[in-house]
């Protein structure tokens, strides 16, 4: 899991229980998968003795990080970066102990560093600190220089060396980790440290998280997996691990699995006979940690509903509102508004008031081709009537027509 590191680190957590920190920046309301990595380094960070500090960026936030970014990035309302702090700071407590009797975790939101200084401050003790030749030198900035790159976003670096020096002096933190992109910046803050201290600070980092295609997961590009449910629900969240690539299981197990390096190297031998349990596995540990248990239990019973083989339509009353729910996400939503629905006849239910068939005939043809179901029962007679039992939490019906139409109906 290791990118880069700073001499002399082995030996730093020789020495005992260390404290380090990982930086935040509010671009957006909620965590992504990618930030996780971060954020499971912590987890073991804390879970091994030391002790972890979570910076939030309110402050480096409203300033933007250059690093990589081929453009400025779009600067954020103050009223959007304290509600995305929030949010943040709430998915935090989920996964770090900040109430361990031992070593508990702490959150420092650095725009308490900055709101009151003002612009001499800023530029006598902390922009005489690094010069603009060892700031431009950073392969985090370099493209930028050639294209174009603003004083804001080229002043990130010295923000976020200060922070550090500024840890440094009030929790004798002596480590900032974070991912590879972050390499420029963690270092600008060891030498901070080492210039205005005269101390010696470490930094680690990363590889950053990459999909099958070598593309990044970043809250900025498309076809991110949040830790927000309401922005990536439990199920979404579920199928990503299950339907991903072969070839990056091992390393997902070691970024994000709290199992032990024996139990990861079993699965690692079991990926090339039996992958998909392997994912399973996985994907059942990662959703009970980031939603809970109880999401868990609605997300497999809805992917044992849509694509389980054997499932057993019995159990389909076990089916709760957060099912019912994750349905609609994934299936076309119909509505309609019928009394007595007991006298109503399935062919005409299925044609008259949802329009699933265009005409009584084609949904007969349907019916006889064993194309219909309900609720995972399959229909087989043209005569049968809709039933109250039909009735999932007395509103909804489960209807698929073939393997590729499904639908949720909810009765008004």
């Amino acid at each position: 899991m290791i990118s880069d590191s700073t001499p002399g680190v082995d030996d730093l957590f020789k020495s005992g229980a260390v404290t380090g920190y990982i930086g935040f920046d509010p671009t957006a309301p909620s965590l992504t998968i990618g930030n996780f990595v971060q954020v499971m380094l912590l987890d073991l960070f804390q879970r091994t003795g030391n002790h972890p500090i979570v910076l939030m960026g309110g402050a480096t936030g409203m300033i933007g990080d250059p690093s990589f970014k081929n453009t400025e990035r779009e600067l954020k309302s103050p009223e959007e970066l304290w509600d995305n702090v929030k949010k943040q700071m709430d998915q935090m407590r989920k996964f770090l102990d900040f109430d361990s009797d031992t070593n508990p975790a702490i959150l420092v939101n650095n725009y308490d560093f900055y709101k009151d200084m003002n612009i001499l401050v800023f530029l006598r003790d902390i922009g005489k600190t690094l010069t603009v030749n060892y700031m431009a030198s950073k392969d985090s900035v370099k493209k930028r220089m050639e294209t174009g790159i603003s004083f804001t976003e080229f002043s990130y670096q010295l923000l976020q060396g200060n922070d550090f020096q500024l840890l440094f002096e009030k929790y004798n933190c002596r480590l900032q980790m974070g991912g590879s992109d972050q390499w420029g910046n963690i270092t600008a803050g060891t030498e901070f440290i080492r210039r205005n201290l005269s101390e010696k600070a470490y930094a680690v980092t990363t590889p950053l998280l990459t999909k099958a295609d070598g593309t990044k997961f970043g809250k900025s590009e498309q076809g991110n997996i949040w830790l927000d449910p309401e922005m990536t629900n439990p199920f979404q969240f579920y199928q990503f691990w299950i339907n991903s690539d072969d070839a990056d299981i091992p390393k997902f197990l070691r970024y994000f699995s709290r199992k032990n390096k024996n139990e990861i190297e079993a699965l690692d031998q079991e990926i090339a006979t039996n992958p998909n349990d392997v994912k399973r596995i996985l994907a059942e540990e990662i959703t009970a940690r980031v939603h809970s248990e109880k999401d868990l239990a609605s997300v497999k019973l809805v992917t044992e509903l849509l694509y389980g083989r054997n499932f057993n339509a019995d159990s389909i009353h076990e089916v709760g509102e957060e099912s019912i729910r994750l349905l609609m996400a994934e299936l076309p939503h119909l509505t309609t508004s019928c009394t007595a629905i007991d006298q109503l006849n399935w062919i005409d239910f299925l044609t008259e008031n949802l329009s699933i068939f265009a005409s009584k005939g084609e949904a007969r043809r349907a019916l006889q081709g064993n194309a219909i179901q309900v609720n995972r029962r399959r229909l087989s007679d043209a005569a049968e009537n809709v039933k109250a039992s039909d009735l999932l939490l007395e509103k909804y019906i489960f209807i698929e027509n073939g393997k590729k139409h499904k639908y949720i109906i909810e009765l008004i």
